[in-house]
C-alpha cells in the first residue's frame, strides 16, 4: 500500500479527524483529502464526515484496503478477486525485489499443496501468501512455517474453534474436540489421504523458498484456510471456521492471523514452545513417510528447526520431513 494510504486508513482508524489534520498528515490539500476519501467509498467503506471530523462506520467484509485498515502489522496487501495461485504472484514480487507484501485472492483456480496437490480454493475461505526476507541461514527457514501454523490456529481460537497443529503445519480439529462430525480436516486436502484419521483438516500451508548456503533471499508462506465454507462444498476429511464456531469476518482473521505471525517472527526462539503447546501429534502413535522409508513411533518432541522426534523399537528417530499419520490404537497392533 502507499504511504499515503496507509497514513490514511491509520488516521482514520485512531478515530475521528479532522480534515484539516488529515491533510497535514498527508502533506496533500484539502481537495486531495477529500478524493481520497470518496476513494475509500468507492472500496465499501462508510466514511461519514461529522463535527470532529471523519468517522468510519462501516468496513467492508473483504479486501486489500479492508485488511490494511486497523492491521497491526506491517505489510503491504496486494488483493485479487481471482489468481491462478497467490504462492505464484509472491514468487513473481520476490523476483521484483519486493517484501513483507501479503497477497491475497479471493478465490484461486490452480491453488496447490506439498508435492503439487491440486486443491479447491472457492470464495469464503482464506487464501493468502507472505513475502518475507528473513535474516537468518535456510536451516531457519522451518521455523517461519511453524509460526505460521501457530498463527492461523490462534486466529481460528480466537474464532472460537478447538484448533490444533498435526506435524509439521496442517491446522486441525481433533475428533476429540468435538464439533461437526462431516467433512472433516483438510483444504489442502491429499486425494490420497486416509479416510476417519480421528480428525478433521482446517488449514494446510505451503511453504518455498530460495537462498544461498549461508542465507535465505526470501520465503514465500502460503496457507489456504476454510473459513466461511459449507462442509458440502469441502472434500471429504475436511472442515471450516463458520462449521466449528460460526461465520466470521475474514479481513479480521487475516489481520490476526498476520499481527500473530509478526509477533513470532520477531521472536523465533518462542515458536517451538508455542507450538508445543498447540500439537496434536505429540503424544500420539505415528506413521511418518519419509522420503528413505517409514518411521512408526510415538511422537515425544519437536526439536530446532522443526524436526519431529519419535520413539521407536529402534530407539528414537529424527525426522525433518514427511507425510506424518496419526494412527489409532488399533493400528499398531498394540
Amino acid at each position: 500500500m502507499s504511504d499515503t494510504r496507509r497514513t490514511l486508513l491509520d488516521a482514520l482508524a485512531a478515530g475521528p479527524v479532522s480534515g484539516p489534520d488529515l491533510a497535514d498528515r498527508l502533506g496533500v490539500s484539502r481537495a486531495a483529502v477529500w478524493k481520497h476519501v470518496e476513494a475509500l467509498r468507492d472500496e465499501g467503506f462508510g466514511v461519514e464526515s461529522a463535527g470532529d471530523g471523519y468517522v468510519v462506520t462501516d468496513v467492508p467484509e473483504y479486501g486489500g484496503p479492508a485488511i490494511e485498515y486497523g492491521l497491526d502489522a506491517d505489510y503491504d496487501v496486494e488483493f485479487h478477486e481471482t489468481l491462478d495461485s497467490s504462492n505464484d504472484r509472491a514468487r513473481d514480487l520476490a523476483a521484483e525485489g519486493a517484501s513483507d507484501v501479503v497477497v491475497v485472492a479471493r478465490q484461486q483456480t490452480a491453488s496447490r499443496g506439498r508435492k503439487n496437490r491440486e486443491w479447491s480454493a472457492p470464495d469464503g475461505g482464506v487464501w493468502l501468501s507472505l513475502l518475507v526476507r528473513p535474516d537468518e541461514p535456510p536451516a531457519y527457514a522451518p521455523l517461519y512455517t511453524l509460526a505460521m501454523a501457530v498463527a492461523v490456529c490462534d486466529a481460528a481460537r480466537e474464532a472460537g474453534v478447538d484448533a490444533k497443529i498435526k506435524w509439521p503445519n496442517d491446522v486441525i480439529v481433533s475428533e476429540a474436540s468435538g464439533g461437526s462430525p462431516a467433512h472433516a480436516g483438510d483444504r489442502s486436502t491429499d486425494a490420497d489421504a486416509p479416510d476417519d484419521r480421528g480428525y478433521r483438516k482446517l488449514c494446510g500451508i505451503l511453504t518455498e523458498m530460495e537462498g544461498e548456503a549461508d542465507r535465505v533471499s526470501w520465503l514465500v508462506i502460503g496457507p489456504g484456510v476454510n473459513v466461511n465454507l459449507d462442509p458440502a462444498e469441502l472434500p471429504e476429511g475436511a472442515t471450516s471456521v463458520a462449521a466449528e464456531a460460526g461465520p466470521v469476518e475474514r479481513r479480521v482473521f487475516v489481520q490476526r492471523v498476520l499481527e500473530r505471525f509478526d509477533e513470532l517472527r520477531g521472536d523465533l526462539g518462542a515458536v517451538l514452545p508455542a507450538w508445543r503447546e498447540r500439537a496434536d501429534t505429540l503424544g500420539r502413535r505415528v506413521r511418518v513417510h519419509t522420503a528413505s522409508g517409514v518411521i512408526e513411533g510415538d511422537a515425544v518432541d519437536i526439536e530446532h528447526p522443526g524436526t519431529l522426534v519419535v520413539s521407536t523399537d529402534a530407539g528414537e528417530k529424527r525426522v525433518h520431513a514427511g507425510d506424518c499419520e496419526h494412527l489409532r490404537p488399533a493400528d499398531d497392533g498394540r
